[in-house]
Formats: C-alpha cells, structure tokens, sequence
C-alpha cells in the first residue's frame, strides 16, 4: 500500500450524523481507527487528484455522501452512496449483530460460531455491493470497503452497541 493511496483523516457531519451514546462513539471512533490504520483508498479521476485523502461524512435519509479531499492537490470531489440498495444488508447486519451480542451474553457459546459466520457473509456482500457502487469514482480494496460498511454500520446505530 502506497502512503498516497489512502485516507488519513475523517470527520463526521454531527448536523446530519449527530451524537450518540457514550459507547456508541466508543465504537464510532473504532470503526474510524480501523479504517485509519488499514486502507487502499484513490479517487478515479481526475488522474492528477493525488492523495492522501481526508473524509468527510455526512448522512441524509437516503445516501451517505462522502466529500473527499486530496491533502497532495487540494482537489474535491462528492461522492454519494446510496443507501438505498444497502438498507437490507444494514438490517440484516443489525440482526445478526443484535443476536450474536444476545448470544454471547446468554452463554450460548455453541451457537456464536454461527452466527458469526452469517455476520461475516453478509459484511463481505455489503462491502462488495459498496465497491461495485463506488467502482468509477473510486478505486479500493476489500478491506477499505469491509471498513466503510463498519462505519456505516455504526452510524445508523442507535441503542447499545453490538459487535462488529
């Protein structure tokens, strides 16, 4: 991975995002960390739009638009993510999450296995419906689309936290 090619910061819109629970920003700024600390991120065009990139999130009813800043050229660019043709993985996701974390507290650890297996699957779709999504605006890998997905996942979170 080149130092260019990802993002170094991001900042969430509070306006449209807003603040949650104390361990729902916990896991907020996890989510962010992880994306931080391992990603392959490159805006498609323009070609001279360099990195590395800074993030800005915001979130309306029906999109997440994310304004990516090049810190190299001081290039711009808007790019949103419907979430429309993602709202049945996050629900799903959100499920899944809510019984694993229901599971592991109740100490039936014999069914965590599953259950986490059926996480992963519907993460790895999200994240691949996310790259399709992103593909000609922006260049990156599973792992940075696995990430975007957490963070999505995280911001729609509402109540107590769940495993991610």
């Amino acid at each position: 991975m080149t130092k260019i090619h990802r993002i170094v910061e991001v900042k969430l819109d509070t306006g449209s995002i807003g603040v949650k629970s104390a361990d729902i920003e916990v896991e907020r700024h996890r989510a962010i960390s992880d994306l931080l600390d391992e990603n392959h991120f490159r805006l498609a065009e323009p070609e001279h739009a360099e990195g590395p990139y800074r993030l800005y999130l915001s979130l309306s009813p029906d999109r997440m638009v994310m304004l990516v800043g090049c810190t190299k050229t001081g290039h711009e660019a808007e790019i949103p993510l419907p979430l429309t043709v993602l709202k049945k993985h996050i629900s799903d996701y959100v499920i899944v999450c809510d019984n694993f974390y229901k599971t592991a507290r109740a100490g039936e650890i014999h069914r965590l296995e599953a259950i986490d297996a059926g996480r992963r699957s519907i993460h790895d779709e999200a994240a691949e419906l996310i790259a399709e999504i992103l593909e000609n605006k922006v260049i990156l890998d599973k792992t940075t689309a696995r990430r975007l997905f957490s963070l999505l996942y995280v911001l729609h979170m509402r109540g107590t936290p769940t495993i991610i």
